[in-house]
């Protein structure tokens, strides 16, 4: 659970933790333009201008180049982040995701949500077994089935990989409320996953996890393992 609580679940972090820690709540977007470019691997630091000052963001890689207007949606700012990557420390830098318009004119952004009519239709099968539960029952049945295994069968509607490790995938299989939230379940894993995939997941229940910020989930299915 410690590194449960020092998780962000809503980050896309490369390379090593170090001394990151979350600012107080964030905006939920920035809009600048692009000064500086920098590509590591599977992901995109972008020196951006904007009207409060410069700032450095971090996305999924991604084609931009210098003097394109973007927009930095699911914003979290992080201060003193270090990568090793770049080998450099930012005092302050936000994390989040291309918006729709930039990706559309710059190429797909890998972690990005599905289309809410996507989501909305979604049908999956309960996962089979003794453990296999819908994402309904997870959250209808939380006290009993808290820090014990359960298997979901759900779709794949957002990713965020490699924070503290880790993968944090969103999974819908038609059942719960959008008006409660219970039809939204977050997955750990190590494994990969990918938006639009129906895949199944077995891992541990947490319950009442607060990650910081502002992040709490009522229920969170922690080390999971995959199967498509």
């Amino acid at each position: 659970m410690r590194v449960l609580l020092a998780a962000m679940a809503f980050l896309m972090v490369h390379g090593a933790w170090a001394a990151g820690n979350p600012a107080a709540p964030p905006q939920s977007s920035f809009k600048g333009e692009v000064l500086e470019v920098k590509d590591v691997d599977a992901y995109t630091y972008l020196r951006l201008k904007t009207r409060e000052g410069e700032l450095w963001a971090a996305v999924t890689r991604a084609q931009v180049k210098p003097g394109a207007e973007v927009t930095i949606e699911n914003a979290t700012v992080m201060s003193n982040f270090e990568s090793k990557a770049l080998k450099r420390k930012f005092d302050r830098i936000v994390f989040g995701s291309l918006g729709a318009s930039t990706a559309a004119g710059q190429g797909t952004v890998h972690g990005s949500p599905a289309k809410a009519s996507d989501a909305a239709n979604v049908k999956v099968a309960r996962a089979a077994g003794p453990d296999g539960r819908t994402v309904a029952e997870i959250f209808g049945k939380k006290g009993a089935l808290k820090d014990k295994a359960v298997v979901v069968r759900g779709k794949v509607v957002k990713v965020t990989q490699n924070v503290m490790g880790k993968n944090w995938v969103h999974l819908r299989d038609g059942t719960g409320s959008s008006a409660d939230q219970t039809n939204d379940l977050l997955v750990t894993t190590r494994e990969q996953a990918q938006v639009g995939d129906v895949i199944v997941a077995k891992g541990v229940l947490r319950t009442e996890v607060d990650l910081g910020s502002g992040y709490k989930y009522a229920v969170l299915v922690d080390g999971a393992t995959l199967q498509k």
